[in-house]
C-alpha cells in the first residue's frame, strides 16, 4: 500500500468542506479554535475505547481495533481542518516537524 500523504488528506478535507459548505461552519482562522475543540473531542473518543477495554484488547480485538482506527481517522480529519483554518501547508508542516525531530534527537 502506498503512503497516505498530508496533501492527500488536505485535498480530501477540502472536497468534504466544499460538499457541506451550506451546512458546516466555514473554515477560517476565526473558526480554528472550534475545530481544535472538535479534534479534542475525537481524541477523547479514542481514549474512551482504550480506557473501557484496555490497551491490548483495543489493539488485538478486530472490532475494537476497527473502532479505534475509525476514531483516529476522525482525529486526523479535524487535524486537517485546523491546518486549513490556519492555512498551514504540508511543506510548512514538514519543515517544522523535521526541525522538531532534529531538536529532539539531540535533547537527551
Amino acid at each position: 500500500m502506498d503512503d497516505f500523504s498530508i496533501n492527500e488528506m488536505l485535498d480530501m478535507q477540502k472536497r468534504l468542506q466544499e460538499k457541506y459548505k451550506d451546512k458546516w461552519e466555514m473554515l477560517s482562522p476565526e473558526t480554528g479554535k472550534n475545530n481544535l475543540l472538535w479534534m479534542v473531542g475525537e481524541i477523547g473518543e479514542v481514549i474512551d475505547i482504550i480506557k473501557k477495554h484496555g490497551d491490548v484488547k483495543a489493539s488485538d480485538d478486530a472490532a475494537l481495533r476497527n473502532d479505534l482506527v475509525e476514531e483516529m481517522a476522525d482525529v486526523l480529519m479535524h487535524y486537517n481542518d485546523v491546518m486549513i483554518c490556519y492555512g498551514i501547508s504540508a511543506d510548512e508542516l514538514k519543515q517544522a516537524y523535521t526541525a522538531k525531530f532534529e531538536k529532539n534527537m539531540t535533547r537527551w
